[in-house]
């Protein structure tokens, strides 16, 4: 019989450029480091910590509203812990929660809360923690709590999407999408499409295209070979690529000077080197220098 728990999953962004560019032994201790870290602050918080997955930690609660306090707390003491490592060290966390039935065996756990929570992480941004709407139904007394609807997303195995809130934990952000966690509108249970998107749209200067899933995939560049054409020294022959991965926007770098990435909503940009990410909502991909520089060429999309 499945207990009624809710999931957390944290894993560190950026683990693989840290063992790249500091080796096994020193970027295992860093992670471990982190982790350890990481799980301690969730036993303080009254979870339990399940097990650790390489760079990643995961956990359950017996209630969502401790989870929620929990990750909030993380999160915002973990960016000051970030500040005050090198620039080799930087791996910002990003959270996955989701609250359901779990099955207990054998000191691991398992269900369908599981797979959601490890897919949330896996989606979600850096410094970022996303959350199934029954952990924010389960959580009415976090009045003081702020939420972002993101609306539904597909998760592998499941033939139903799931309804997804992004938790703002940043003290000082004043944002007009808060809102207090409320139930979530039936009129969700209609919607066939996906938050992590069915399209994309790209523009940069006078240049908008738009292109559906099926389409994918396609490539940023600057020669007129590829499907999206920004033609800026700075920018690589093909610069990226954009594919469509179970369900998902998936922007994979491969140029010889990366792609910088920023999210609307706040959080700090991400640098891809010969990496990947998933794309949601709207930002912006600066190619081949970052938005320092003010006259980086910035493509803008929208997933939707």
């Amino acid at each position: 019989m499945g207990v009624q728990s809710t999931v957390v999953f944290a894993d560190l962004f950026g683990s693989t450029g840290v063992f790249e560019s500091l080796g096994n032994i020193k970027a295992t201790e860093a992670v471990t480091q982190a982790t350890n870290w990481i799980a301690e602050k969730i036993i303080l918080h009254g979870g339990r910590v399940v097990k650790f997955l390489g760079d990643g930690v995961l956990a359950i609660f017996d209630a969502s509203p401790n989870a929620i306090t929990a990750v909030t707390d993380i999160q915002r003491t973990y960016q000051q812990r970030l500040a005050q490592l090198p620039p080799s060290l930087y791996m910002p966390l990003r959270i996955g929660i989701a609250c359901g039935e779990v099955e207990l065996v054998d000191d691991d756990c398992y269900g369908d809360a599981v797979n959601i929570a490890a897919r949330l992480s896996e989606l979600t941004g850096p410094h970022q923690i996303w959350v199934n709407s029954a952990a924010i139904e389960n959580s009415p007394e976090l009045t003081n709590a702020r939420f972002r609807l993101l609306g539904p997303i597909s998760i592998r195995g499941r033939s139903e999407h799931c309804i997804v809130y992004q938790i703002e934990w940043q003290e000082d952000i004043n944002s007009e999408f808060f809102t207090i966690p409320a139930p979530v509108n039936s009129s969700f249970d209609a919607l066939t499409s996906d938050v992590l998107g069915g399209q994309i749209e790209l523009s940069w200067v006078g240049t908008k295209k738009r292109f559906n899933a099926f389409e994918l995939p396609i490539h940023i560049g600057r020669t007129r070979l590829v499907e999206f054409v920004v033609n800026d020294p700075r920018v690589s022959r093909t610069h990226a690529r954009i594919d469509w991965r179970n369900g998902s926007v998936v922007l994979v770098d491969v140029s010889s000077y990366g792609c910088w990435i920023r999210f609307s909503g706040g959080g700090s940009d991400l640098l891809l080197r010969r990496e990947e990410c998933v794309l949601h909502g709207r930002g912006e991909i600066a190619l081949g220098t970052s938005f320092s520089d003010l006259s980086a060429p910035v493509v803008s999309f929208t997933v939707n």
